[in-house]
């Protein structure tokens, strides 16, 4: 999957600065610890971090067009799953490759076609093209936000980076967080192109971005569109399994061993038992690692007596490990389990590699501790994983699109288990929703989304709305949850692919209406049918579970423990966020009260107030109120 950074100036010789370049390099070795490089030139620094995963010996970067000085160079991420097709097309158009990489591909179609390059490819990616024949820079990201890739402009150019930690390794750059920073990182809105720390900018998904001496440009090359939907129901249904069926099969290519993550919900399930008939049925094509006659390799999370303390709530019905035991064996899978206990997702060095990896104090809790520790089992036995992320918020899997006052509430459908499960009652106990000023800045973020959202003409009532909560999961909610998984699973140099955010399968089901999405009452009806015959019936009729969090007391305990002696230290940075008084008024609350996770969660909220003081103390934050 890899990393990338660079530096452009044009009032700069950078040919001296190349330490610099090296030094936010360094900090993406996680996300490619088999190689790096950093491209020099008089204006402009290119770097890269490799995780190998096609062309294991020929696709090194920085890589160049040719071998003369003023031939394009990218620094690429991610993978182009419609390189092969491109290839070759571009060679009939007279082109001549050296390797058998996917990230030579996007150069030279790139040289073919200019800007309009991006439209052409398929996959998840974020990459930098300096093109020294026009001095121009080009940084590009993925229709869907998969891969992420930040800037920060500067007077005669810009600094960029797949992290932020990459761009604040630069020494013309600073760590600051003022109070909309902070409000974007307790509300929970996750707006498109914020990046929480001042003066740094996230580039939004579908665009590119183009950086000249006669300053900038932003593109948006892809967004989601309103269109008639004409097909019927069965015709829907059997269209939606042909796509699926299709981008499992193209997300499986890699020359290195490639497996699932399976939780026994609809979702990971769809894609584990797709990936093993496309493995069976050799449709996954040529590079697959030399899997493809090997059962598809699939690994869950579970916590030790999770399933004789689990207890049901508005968020989990059931335990998951039975379903996904019973997937495994319904596809033929050869299924892995990595059982954790609460001393694993407490250790603190899991904990801070979390922080780091993130970047931010936005953890959910648990859930982001178990994820990691899961991926680092994956990573012993592949380097790409896929993945369930965005089936939810495409066909309408969260509760919230099924409880009538999310639907009809005026604010982001998520904040309403945000209040019911404490998270904002949290917040508000300590005085830090009021003093954010967050009920004003969450609706100033709603309204400016509900602004974005396209509609067909005359559209209103119900399928109106639908469409509109569909937009807001697709282009928030889900880029939380995207950069959350991506985060945590290039920190142990694990690739995760996520079929259901293939842009073709988005603009469909975006625009099939919502009787079709719901047409049997339930939650996701389209992609249950779609997997019927291929999934068990249990699995298929299952309620919609998050991902697991542990629900054992003794976690509670320590969550209470952790924030008590955070607050004992008059000088914790916490303290400017809320009081003493006001954070022990949350410890006051009777054992049980936190024993819910989740990002909804007051038991999140107190995990946040943790990770803001260690933020700060350790990655030097100055935090502006």
């Amino acid at each position: 999957m890899c990393g990338l950074a660079g530096w452009l100036s044009f009032q700069r010789d950078l040919t001296v600065h190349t330490s610099i370049a090296a030094e936010m390099n360094s900090t993406l070795e996680c996300r490619g610890p088999d190689a790096g490089g950093v491209w020099t030139s008089e204006h402009a620094l290119i770097a890269h971090r490799r995780l190998a995963i096609i062309d294991l010996e020929g696709g090194k970067q920085p890589m160049t067009s040719a071998e003369a000085s003023d031939a394009p160079v990218i620094t690429y991420t991610g993978e182009t799953y419609n390189y092969r097709e491109l290839r070759e097309e571009l060679r009939d158009l007279g082109h001549e490759f050296r390797t058998e990489s996917d990230t030579e591909v996007v150069l030279r179609a790139y040289l073919e076609w200019g800007v309009a390059f991006a439209e052409r490819l398929t996959g998840i990616y974020a990459l930098a093209i300096w093109d020294p024949r026009t001095e121009e820079l080009l940084l590009v990201r993925d229709r869907m936000g998969v891969k992420p890739l930040y800037y920060w402009p500067t007077a005669d150019g810009v600094i960029f980076g797949s992290e932020p930690k990459a761009i604040l390794a630069h020494p013309d750059t600073e760590a600051v967080v003022d109070a909309e920073g902070l409000r974007e990182i307790f509300g929970i809105v996750k707006t498109p192109g914020h990046a929480v720390f001042r003066g740094m900018r996230e580039v939004r998904p579908g665009t590119l971005l183009r950086f000249s001496r006669s300053g900038s440009e932003e593109i948006r090359y892809w967004q989601l569109t309103a269109h008639e939907h004409t097909d019927d129901l069965d015709t829907t249904i059997a269209h939606v399994r042909t796509l699926l069926e299709e981008i499992v099969s193209s997300q499986l290519v890699a020359d290195v061993t490639v497996g699932t993550l399976l939780s026994g919900g609809l979702d990971s399930s769809a894609v584990t038992a797709l990936a093993a008939r496309a493995l069976a049925d050799g449709a996954a094509g040529p590079d697959t690692g030399g899997d493809a006659a090997k059962p598809v390799l699939a690994f869950s999370v579970d916590f030790k007596g999770h399933n004789e303390r689990f207890k049901s709530n508005v968020q989990w019905a059931d335990p998951d490990t039975p379903f996904a035991v019973e997937v495994a064996e319904h596809v033929g899978a050869e299924h892995i389990i990595v059982e954790l206990d609460t001393a694993d997702v407490l250790d603190q060095d899991v904990r801070d590699q979390v922080l780091r990896a993130q970047d931010l104090p936005v953890s959910t809790g648990d859930m982001e501790y178990s994820l990691l520790v899961l991926c680092r089992a994956l990573k012993e036995r592949m380097t790409v994983a896929l993945s369930g992320e965005a089936a939810d918020e495409l066909f309408g899997g969260y509760t919230w699109f099924h409880d009538r006052e999310a639907v009809e509430g005026d604010t982001f459908p998520w904040h309403h288990p945000f209040e019911k499960a404490g998270g904002i009652g949290a917040l508000r106990a300590i005085g830090l929703w009021d003093r954010l000023g967050l009920t004003e800045y969450v609706k100033q973020r709603y309204t400016e989304a509900l602004e974005e959202v396209p509609k067909l003409p005359g559209e209103s009532g119900e399928p109106e709305r639908m469409r509109e909560l569909t937009y807001l999961n697709l282009t928030r909610w889900e880029n939380f949850l995207l950069d959350r998984k991506d985060r945590i699973s290039m920190a142990t140099a694990l690739e995760v692919r996520v079929p259901f955010t293939d842009h073709r399968l988005v603009e469909y089901v975006y625009n099939t209406p919502w009787e079709m999405k719901s047409f049997d009452g339930r939650e996701k009806s389209l992609l249950r049918a779609a997997m019927r015959g291929v999934l068990p019936d249990s699995v298929l009729d299952r309620k919609k579970n998050p991902y697991p969090s542990t629900q054992d007391s003794g976690y509670e305990r320590a969550v209470r423990e952790r924030v008590e002696a955070v607050i004992a230290d008059e000088t914790a940075p916490v303290l400017r966020l809320a009081s003493r008084a006001e954070i022990e008024r949350l410890l006051d609350e009777p054992e049980g009260t936190y024993a819910m996770g989740g990002p909804w969660s007051a038991r999140a909220v107190l995990e946040r107030l943790v990770e803001f003081n260690t933020w700060v103390k350790i990655h030097g934050v100055r935090v502006e109120l």
